[in-house]
């Protein structure tokens, strides 16, 4: 049974091999990075491998995944550029000595998901295909990026009745998801059956965790003007985290945990650092702390 390790999310940028540095010696086993907007931004993935691979490799740090979020779906130039951003990452995976590149499925943007599919499959299936020979997965994160089934922008691998769309479309086994429970309680979605039934398709796992404001849903509903749920720091939120990883484990999870941070309501800012080191400790303890041998 793999360790499951425990790290962060980084941007990936001209700046994170500084940051990266700075912040391993408060613990972090493992790092994702992580690029926005679909595009490099002066960054491109051989540029960061080499800046930031050998620090890693001086520590025995793993990277979990590579990330490029994007809007793959649409018919713009922006989109293209995406999807030739994608297919280089999926080149570039080798040079951080992983095997999963993350991102978004894409949107055509205010259509239903299941109109989406189509597309979805026009696009993806000859990336996932590409990646295939290259043994590299894919897995798309969860998150519903302000949409819902019938209409929004981004992303349609946002929850179960979507995945049985995306899985039937492209049948591949390297073709997965990067788990969130957050992003399932925030539709209200009880996080821990998906373990149990999805977890063979969960390649990397957000740490992220949500506070759901039951009193203010109560009063105003989710689509009030009072903020009905936050996005917390693991050891903030709802979750039991020891259920969380003794789940996965039992499924035979292969993966790391890392940290999506930049989202907590009270630990953010100046304090950013402090609640991703807390929720590190908190990660630890809930797998049951240092690896320790069968003596017998």
């Amino acid at each position: 049974m793999k360790n499951i390790k425990i790290g962060t999310l980084v941007v990936a940028n001209s700046k994170s091999a500084s940051y990266v540095e700075q912040i391993i010696p408060h613990g972090f086993e493992s790092f994702v990075f992580t690029y926005g907007g679909g595009k490099f931004d002066g960054t491109d993935p051989e540029k960061l491998a080499e800046q930031v691979m050998p620090i890693l490799r001086k520590h025995n740090i793993e990277v979990s995944a590579i990330s490029v979020f994007g809007n793959m779906l649409e018919h713009t130039e922006e989109a293209a550029h995406t999807r030739e951003c994608f297919k280089r990452a999926i080149d570039c995976a080798a040079l951080f000595g992983t095997d999963i590149v993350s991102g978004f499925t894409g949107r055509e943007t205010n259509r239903s998901i299941p109109e989406n599919i189509p597309r979805f499959k026009e696009v993806w299936t000859p990336l996932i295909e590409y990646a295939a020979g290259k043994k590299i997965r894919v897995a798309f994160e969860n998150c519903n990026m302000g949409g819902n089934w019938k209409t929004g922008s981004w992303n349609i691998a946002i929850n179960p009745d979507a995945w049985e769309l995306i899985f039937e479309a492209i049948p591949l086994g390297n073709l997965g998801l990067q788990w969130e429970p957050c992003h399932q309680m925030v539709q209200l979605i009880d996080p821990m059956p998906q373990i149990r039934e999805w977890g063979k398709k969960f390649f990397h796992i957000h740490g992220k965790d949500a506070t759901i404001r039951r009193d203010i849903i109560a009063k105003h509903g989710i689509m009030g003007g009072e903020t009905p749920f936050w996005h917390r720091t693991p050891g903030f939120g709802e979750c039991n985290w020891t259920d969380i990883i003794s789940e996965l484990r039992l499924i035979g999870y292969q993966g790391n945990i890392d940290i999506e941070g930049w989202h907590d309501p009270v630990y953010r800012g100046e304090w950013e650092m402090t609640g991703q080191v807390a929720g590190l400790n908190y990660l630890k303890k809930c797998r049951g702390e240092a690896f320790v041998s069968n003596p017998i």
